[in-house]
């Protein structure tokens, strides 16, 4: 697949890439390198990796990060219970049985690492938001990145039979390692300019009038620059076009009292909603028509 055919089908997908990151993306897969994407929350992260995966037609592994993730969550753990009752169908059986057989793959239960490492076909693993794990899980990260395999002691090297697309996102809300980010390549995910966030918009909502769709992104964007305890995410974009478009606007409203029950969707933290009153909504609306000829988004194909 060529970077071109590949920015395509991402396209298909339903995700909008800029050149930039479909180059990086390409690069990632051509070099069979990770790629560590950082950005703010809500600027796509996670839904590069899911729509990499229906762009290739692959399936998507997802390990979610947390604080104190641990092996057995990520990677594997043996299943005890079913280890238990084999040892107790040995005692009434004693015959044929070994002490070995109780750690054969039969009793691993696979976590997404090792999911991943091991599927039969290729696939895309996605490590979601690794800078809220530990560097102690980062340590053991840096194995699977750096050789595509797991060290089980009581199996041994389970070797990847197909490479995984790795995706790592990260919030920023730690540092990662140095150790980490050598091993990836990278990409600062920024939220969308205006033409392309109304390109977004456009393909997962085709059917949503033109003229709101303009108009609420310019608003979100808009919206974007104040000073915000929580700033809204394509998502929340998505989800507030797709409130109004329910609501059967044609376009946004000039009474910001129209929109202050669908502003939850885009609002959410008490303090955001408290100093966003009818006043500073109208403000916002009035600067709907100040879209500039070179931000213009172009129209649908």
């Amino acid at each position: 697949m060529t970077e071109a055919e590949l920015r395509e089908s991402l396209h298909r997908a339903g995700y909008i890439a800029d050149e930039g990151l479909a180059t990086t993306l390409w690069l990632a897969g051509e070099l069979q390198r990770p790629l560590l994407v950082e950005g703010d929350a809500g600027v796509g992260k996670t839904s590069l990796a899911a729509a990499l995966a229906q762009a290739r037609g692959q399936a998507l592994v997802r390990l979610q990060c947390h604080e104190g993730l641990d092996l057995s969550q990520a990677a594997y753990e043996w299943n005890y219970g079913r280890q238990l009752l084999a040892i107790r169908l040995h005692e009434t059986q004693p015959q044929g049985m070994k002490e070995a057989d109780l750690f054969s793959r039969d009793y691993l239960l696979e976590r997404p690492l090792l999911q991943a490492i091991s599927s039969d076909a290729p696939c895309v693993l996605l490590i979601d938001e690794i800078d809220r794990a530990d560097e102690a899980f980062e340590a053991f990260l840096l194995e699977v990145l750096a050789d595509y395999q797991i060290t089980v002691p009581e199996l041994g090297t389970v070797h990847a039979t197909h490479v995984p697309q790795v995706v790592l996102t990260s919030n920023g809300t730690r540092e990662l390692s140095d150790a980490l980010r050598r091993r990836c390549l990278y990409h600062y995910l920024e939220y969308p300019t205006l033409a392309r966030e109304i390109a977004i918009v456009r393909a997962t909502m085709p059917h949503a009038e033109s003229a709101l769709v303009e108009q609420a992104v310019a608003f979100v964007q808009r919206l974007r620059r104040e000073d915000l305890a929580k700033t809204p995410g394509v998502a929340e974009t998505l989800d507030w076009v797709r409130a109004l478009h329910r609501l059967d606007f044609k376009a946004m409203p000039d009474d910001p009292h129209a929109l202050a029950g669908t502003l939850a969707c885009l609002l959410k933290t008490r303090e955001d909603r408290f100093q966003f009153g009818e006043d500073r909504v109208r403000q916002l609306i009035e600067g709907r028509r100040t879209v500039g000829v070179a931000e213009k988004a172009p129209q649908p194909t």
